[in-house]
Protein backbone atom coordinates (compact mmCIF):
# COMPACT_ATOMS: atom_id res chain seq x y z
CA UNK A 1 0.00 0.00 0.00
CA UNK A 2 1.24 3.39 -0.74
CA UNK A 3 1.50 5.77 1.76
CA UNK A 4 -0.29 8.95 2.59
CA UNK A 5 2.74 11.06 1.38
CA UNK A 6 2.71 9.26 -2.02
CA UNK A 7 -0.78 9.65 -2.61
CA UNK A 8 -0.74 13.66 -2.43
CA UNK A 9 1.94 13.58 -4.75
CA UNK A 10 0.07 12.06 -7.04
CA UNK A 11 -3.12 14.45 -7.13
CA UNK A 12 -3.02 16.98 -9.66
CA UNK A 13 -1.82 20.64 -8.26
CA UNK A 14 -3.75 23.68 -8.53
CA UNK A 15 -2.81 26.84 -9.10
CA UNK A 16 -4.16 29.82 -7.23
CA UNK A 17 -6.08 32.28 -9.01
CA UNK A 18 -3.86 35.57 -10.41
CA UNK A 19 -4.99 38.82 -8.94
CA UNK A 20 -6.84 40.82 -11.31
CA UNK A 21 -4.94 44.18 -12.03
CA UNK A 22 -5.72 47.23 -10.10
CA UNK A 23 -7.77 49.64 -12.18
CA UNK A 24 -5.75 52.54 -13.48
CA UNK A 25 -7.04 55.86 -12.47
CA UNK A 26 -8.48 57.67 -14.65
CA UNK A 27 -7.24 61.24 -16.08
CA UNK A 28 -9.97 63.71 -15.29
CA UNK A 29 -10.45 64.85 -11.84
CA UNK A 30 -13.03 63.85 -9.39
CA UNK A 31 -15.76 66.83 -9.20
CA UNK A 32 -16.02 69.10 -6.14
CA UNK A 33 -19.85 69.89 -4.28
CA UNK A 34 -20.29 72.99 -6.26
CA UNK A 35 -20.23 71.30 -9.53
CA UNK A 36 -22.13 68.07 -8.48
CA UNK A 37 -25.33 70.25 -6.90
CA UNK A 38 -24.88 73.12 -9.32
CA UNK A 39 -28.47 72.50 -10.87
CA UNK A 40 -30.16 72.62 -7.03
CA UNK A 41 -32.16 75.42 -6.65
CA UNK A 42 -32.81 76.47 -3.26
CA UNK A 43 -36.06 76.86 -1.12
CA UNK A 44 -37.74 80.55 -1.00
CA UNK A 45 -37.77 82.00 2.48
CA UNK A 46 -40.68 81.34 4.28
CA UNK A 47 -40.45 84.87 6.09
CA UNK A 48 -40.92 83.20 9.82
CA UNK A 49 -38.72 83.70 12.74
CA UNK A 50 -36.87 80.65 13.84
CA UNK A 51 -36.32 80.11 17.31
CA UNK A 52 -32.88 79.45 18.76
CA UNK A 53 -33.29 77.61 22.35
CA UNK A 54 -31.06 79.74 24.89
CA UNK A 55 -28.28 77.13 26.21
CA UNK A 56 -28.30 75.59 29.53
CA UNK A 57 -27.12 76.92 32.76
CA UNK A 58 -23.82 75.07 33.57
CA UNK A 59 -25.41 74.76 37.19
CA UNK A 60 -28.17 72.07 38.18
CA UNK A 61 -31.85 73.91 39.42
CA UNK A 62 -31.81 73.53 42.99
CA UNK A 63 -35.26 72.28 44.92
CA UNK A 64 -36.73 75.41 46.58
CA UNK A 65 -35.39 74.20 50.03
CA UNK A 66 -37.14 76.86 51.69
CA UNK A 67 -39.20 77.25 55.55
CA UNK A 68 -42.09 75.88 54.61
CA UNK A 69 -41.96 71.90 54.26
CA UNK A 70 -43.75 69.64 51.53
CA UNK A 71 -46.62 68.37 53.57
CA UNK A 72 -47.09 65.30 51.93
CA UNK A 73 -43.85 63.74 52.36
CA UNK A 74 -44.63 64.14 56.44
CA UNK A 75 -48.23 63.33 55.99
CA UNK A 76 -48.09 61.01 59.02
CA UNK A 77 -47.96 64.02 61.72
CA UNK A 78 -51.36 64.68 60.55
CA UNK A 79 -52.31 61.33 62.11
CA UNK A 80 -51.37 61.78 65.34
CA UNK A 81 -53.28 59.80 68.46
CA UNK A 82 -53.29 62.05 71.23
CA UNK A 83 -51.59 59.76 73.67
CA UNK A 84 -48.81 57.73 72.71
CA UNK A 85 -47.74 54.32 74.24
CA UNK A 86 -44.52 54.03 75.80
CA UNK A 87 -43.49 50.65 74.00
CA UNK A 88 -44.96 49.11 70.87
CA UNK A 89 -44.24 45.18 69.35
CA UNK A 90 -45.27 44.73 66.00
CA UNK A 91 -48.15 42.15 65.01
CA UNK A 92 -46.69 38.55 64.84
CA UNK A 93 -43.72 39.28 67.26
CA UNK A 94 -43.01 36.31 70.01
CA UNK A 95 -44.62 37.94 73.06
CA UNK A 96 -40.89 38.05 75.37
CA UNK A 97 -39.49 40.53 72.52
CA UNK A 98 -40.46 43.65 74.54
CA UNK A 99 -39.67 41.58 77.66
CA UNK A 100 -35.99 41.08 76.12
CA UNK A 101 -35.55 44.71 74.41
CA UNK A 102 -36.53 45.94 78.14
CA UNK A 103 -33.46 43.89 79.33
CA UNK A 104 -30.93 45.05 76.74
CA UNK A 105 -30.64 41.56 75.13
CA UNK A 106 -29.71 43.09 71.95
CA UNK A 107 -26.37 45.54 71.62
CA UNK A 108 -27.19 49.08 70.74
CA UNK A 109 -25.19 49.56 67.53
CA UNK A 110 -26.33 53.46 66.65
CA UNK A 111 -27.92 56.28 68.61
CA UNK A 112 -29.38 59.71 67.17
CA UNK A 113 -30.20 62.71 69.43
CA UNK A 114 -33.01 64.95 67.70
CA UNK A 115 -32.79 67.62 70.16
CA UNK A 116 -33.20 70.87 69.01
CA UNK A 117 -34.95 69.56 65.56
CA UNK A 118 -37.76 70.59 64.57
CA UNK A 119 -41.03 68.00 63.57
CA UNK A 120 -39.98 67.74 59.93
CA UNK A 121 -36.27 68.10 60.22
CA UNK A 122 -35.94 65.35 63.14
CA UNK A 123 -38.38 62.78 61.03
CA UNK A 124 -35.60 63.47 57.71
CA UNK A 125 -33.12 62.62 60.71
CA UNK A 126 -34.92 59.49 61.63
CA UNK A 127 -36.07 58.22 58.37
CA UNK A 128 -32.16 58.30 57.06
CA UNK A 129 -31.09 57.47 60.14
CA UNK A 130 -32.82 54.00 60.28
CA UNK A 131 -31.95 53.21 56.60
CA UNK A 132 -28.34 53.39 57.43
CA UNK A 133 -28.70 51.32 60.86
CA UNK A 134 -30.22 48.45 59.73
CA UNK A 135 -26.16 47.92 58.11
CA UNK A 136 -24.97 48.57 61.63
CA UNK A 137 -27.06 45.68 63.75
CA UNK A 138 -30.91 45.84 64.61
CA UNK A 139 -31.00 47.68 67.89
CA UNK A 140 -30.68 51.32 68.05
CA UNK A 141 -31.27 54.25 70.51
CA UNK A 142 -33.09 57.30 69.74
CA UNK A 143 -33.04 60.33 71.95
CA UNK A 144 -36.04 62.81 71.29
CA UNK A 145 -35.78 64.18 75.00
CA UNK A 146 -38.37 64.82 77.44
CA UNK A 147 -40.22 68.30 76.11
CA UNK A 148 -38.88 71.13 78.73
CA UNK A 149 -37.87 73.21 75.98
CA UNK A 150 -41.50 73.38 73.87
CA UNK A 151 -44.29 74.93 75.38
CA UNK A 152 -47.13 72.83 77.01
CA UNK A 153 -46.21 69.33 76.16
CA UNK A 154 -43.66 67.76 74.57
CA UNK A 155 -44.13 67.29 70.67
CA UNK A 156 -41.53 64.95 69.56
CA UNK A 157 -41.47 62.80 72.11
CA UNK A 158 -45.33 61.55 70.45
CA UNK A 159 -44.35 62.19 67.11
CA UNK A 160 -41.39 59.94 67.39
CA UNK A 161 -43.11 57.04 69.00
CA UNK A 162 -46.21 57.56 66.04
CA UNK A 163 -43.55 57.55 63.38
CA UNK A 164 -41.90 54.75 64.76
CA UNK A 165 -44.91 52.32 65.42
CA UNK A 166 -45.82 53.28 60.86
CA UNK A 167 -42.02 52.39 60.19
CA UNK A 168 -41.73 49.37 58.09
CA UNK A 169 -38.31 48.29 59.82
CA UNK A 170 -39.60 48.33 63.40
CA UNK A 171 -40.20 45.66 64.91
CA UNK A 172 -40.69 47.09 68.52
CA UNK A 173 -39.71 50.10 70.80
CA UNK A 174 -39.79 50.46 74.53
CA UNK A 175 -38.65 53.49 76.88
CA UNK A 176 -34.99 53.72 77.42
CA UNK A 177 -33.49 53.15 81.05
CA UNK A 178 -32.06 56.44 81.29
CA UNK A 179 -35.51 58.68 80.22
CA UNK A 180 -36.30 61.14 77.04
CA UNK A 181 -35.15 58.28 74.80
CA UNK A 182 -36.40 54.69 73.34
CA UNK A 183 -34.78 51.41 72.59
CA UNK A 184 -35.71 50.19 68.47
CA UNK A 185 -35.55 47.04 67.78
CA UNK A 186 -34.72 46.49 63.43
CA UNK A 187 -35.56 43.76 61.03
CA UNK A 188 -32.23 42.32 60.33
CA UNK A 189 -31.06 43.04 56.80
CA UNK A 190 -31.16 40.60 54.56
CA UNK A 191 -27.97 38.54 53.51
Amino acid sequence: MKSLKDKLKALPRLTPPRPEPAPVPSSRPEPDFKTIFADVIPLPDDGRVHFTRPRPSPHPRRKNCGSQPNAFTHAIGWFEPATSDNSFVRAGMQSSTLKRLRAQHWPICAELDLHGLDRYQAQDHMAQFLHRARSLGNCVRIIHGRGIGSQGEPVLKRMTRAWLSHHPDVLAYCDSAEGGALTVLLKRMPD
